[in-house]
């Protein structure tokens, strides 16, 4: 296991709402398809490359062309697959028939599915914020399939729950919102979804003008379309993923493949070691820190490429 000195992320800065593009932007060199996963489910993914399969699922509140720079390095040498989450981009966004329709569990089979689909019956998985979450899912339900997990930014379900508290997880307000029953916050999104969903891009940059304006104007696109799927993806993380989580740590699984984890030093503000919470779930780890910001694909993806490279080293 390997960590490196935490250090600190600069302040944010707003940047202005673009109008949407005439035409939306796609990643050079990948060739998109929408892969049938679930009975009337269908993930959106851009796919190309040969070698070992790599599979890099979305945070929020993106889609797959948050992997645009990433994906152009990885694809000189593995079979890349980058892909919209079930109820985000351009993926099927079926109703919330209970908890279970936008769990993290459910995801995971999505993913599991897809990459079968696509004929890779084990490969690695690596995944941004909500992405990440499914990964861990995904790597602890079928670990015969996940070979190596790739983690940014983000804290297993159960342990994000746990650390959040006091003044310093007023951050994660929108956790809380999205985790009410169903009606309510759906109500609010919607009332001002470019307000709300742009107000993360703005904030949780690295402090530049990260983000292309064709981009960030798809990004809001997408989340406006999908407020409905993007709630209920957040209230299954405050119910049955912390469940599923729980259940597991208590049964004492862990995360058997090696895991390389990039995040920012917010464990610093909340007060909790976040390689102590990784040790945890995951014996066989790499843990590096960043001063990149939460969308760390997009501001340094050469920090994000050298951990997928390391991690597939191992």
């Amino acid at each position: 296991m390997t960590t490196t000195e935490p250090v600190p992320a600069p302040a944010p800065s707003a940047a202005p709402t673009a109008p949407a593009p005439a035409t939306r932007p796609s990643i050079p060199g990948l060739a998109e398809v929408d892969v049938r996963v679930a009975d009337g489910v269908s993930l959106h993914a851009a796919v190309g490359g040969s070698g070992t399969p790599v599979l890099l699922l979305h945070g929020f509140p993106q889609t797959h062309l948050m992997w645009r720079s990433v994906a152009a390095d990885l694809v000189a040498d593995h079979a890349v697959v980058a892909a919209d989450l079930r109820g985000y981009g351009a993926s099927s966004a079926p109703p919330e028939d209970g908890p279970g329709t936008y769990s993290a569990r459910t995801m995971g089979r999505d993913a599991v599915a897809l990459m079968r689909e696509l004929g890779h019956d084990r490969f690695a998985l690596v995944g941004h914020d909500r992405g990440g979450l499914v990964g861990v899912r995904a790597a602890l339900d079928h670990p015969e399939v996940v070979t190596h997990l790739g983690v940014l930014d983000v804290l297993p379900t159960l342990d994000s729950w746990e650390v959040l508290q006091g003044r310093s997880a007023a951050v994660a307000f929108h956790l809380y919102l999205m985790a009410q029953p169903p009606g309510l916050p759906e109500a609010l999104v919607a009332g001002a979804p470019d307000a709300f969903f742009g107000h993360f891009l703005d904030a949780w940059g690295d402090g530049s003008a990260w983000l292309p304006d064709d981009v960030r104007a798809e990004y809001l696109r997408a989340s406006r379309e999908r407020v409905t799927s993007v709630v209920a993806d957040f209230r299954a993380s405050a119910g049955v993923d912390a469940d599923d989580d729980r259940a597991d740590r208590d049964a004492g699984r862990r995360l058997t493949m090696p895991v390389g984890v990039l995040q920012q030093h917010w464990g610093g503000a909340l007060g909790f070691d976040p390689v102590a919470r990784w040790a945890a779930w995951a014996p066989d780890l790499d843990h590096r820190l960043t001063r990149a910001g939460h969308f760390m694909a997009e501001t340094a993806p050469g920090e994000v490429v050298a951990l997928v490279r390391g991690l597939l080293a191992r």
